[in-house]
């Protein structure tokens, strides 16, 4: 058994004014996404200065969908209750399903501006966004946010204001298959000639099936719970038409050109 290491949320603490290791955490992957796309930028037709307004619309579509979807999936009544709940992000949290919808509604409009197909600029994306789940999901452990359940597996660790019992740190699966292993996969595969909307469909598969496994040993939202038969979550009632769309996708892409001219 592990011993959950004592962080303190809060990163930066002057007076009145605090930064929180969550928030620096979205510092991170954005930093990470600017610089990596970067490099990619010129295999797209992209520039070094259309990339930093593509993370832009994205951050927007992040926080605004993100926010939205977490009222909408996890807080309908509280936000029905106190309509200004939802301006206070501090207050609930974010939902991913809802931050993807807010960066593909921005991507859209970005490939439409720029008259690119839209899966050749999400096949760009796709590999930017990795890190920063992977560093979302670690501030979610310093957070102390994510239990699971109750393991006899070594790594398990006590969940602090839970009781003695180890617990799964789903937190940490989570950082390492949405974002190293997912990271890897996709940057392997992007850096070689392929089709269409293979790495978008790619994206979606993989992340759908790793959140869907970790779900089975994450506790459910507390005022949520199960949603039915004593297992499923609304974290994978939301994965599936993800997966669904990614296996799609894949099959779609093998019928396109390949999308990018390596030299």
């Amino acid at each position: 058994m592990l011993t959950y290491p004592d962080i303190d949320p809060v990163a930066i603490s002057l007076g009145p004014f605090q930064v929180h290791w969550y928030g620096l955490m979205y510092v991170v992957g954005f930093v990470a996404a600017w610089f990596l796309g970067r490099r990619r930028a010129p295999r797209f037709g992209l520039t070094a200065d259309d990339v930093g307004d593509l993370l832009f619309y994205a951050a927007l579509g992040v926080v605004v969908g993100g926010r939205l979807g977490y009222a909408l999936f996890y807080g309908l009544g509280q936000w029905a209750a106190d309509p200004l709940w939802i301006l206070r992000i501090w207050d609930g949290g974010m939902s991913f399903h809802g931050g993807l919808a807010g960066v593909l509604l921005a991507a859209l409009w970005f490939a439409r501006k720029k008259r690119m197909a839209f899966f050749t600029l999400t096949d760009f994306v796709a590999p930017l966004v990795p890190l920063g789940l992977g560093a979302g999901r670690i501030g979610n452990f310093i957070n102390r946010e994510l239990p699971g359940r109750v393991t006899e597996l070594p790594w398990g660790m006590p969940f602090p204001g839970m009781g003695p019992e180890p617990r799964h740190p789903t937190s940490l699966y989570e950082a390492a298959l949405e974002g190293a292993v997912l990271f890897a996969v996709l940057w392997f595969v992007s850096a070689t000639p392929r089709r269409r909307g293979l790495v978008s469909g790619l994206f979606l598969t993989f992340y759908g099936v790793f959140r869907f496994g970790v779900e089975f040993v994450r506790l459910p939202d507390a005022h949520i719970g199960y949603l039915a038969f004593g297992w499923l979550t609304m974290g994978m009632l939301l994965t599936l038409p993800m997966i669904a769309a990614g296996v799609a996708l894949i099959a779609w892409s093998r019928k396109q050109p390949v999308d990018v001219s390596f030299h």
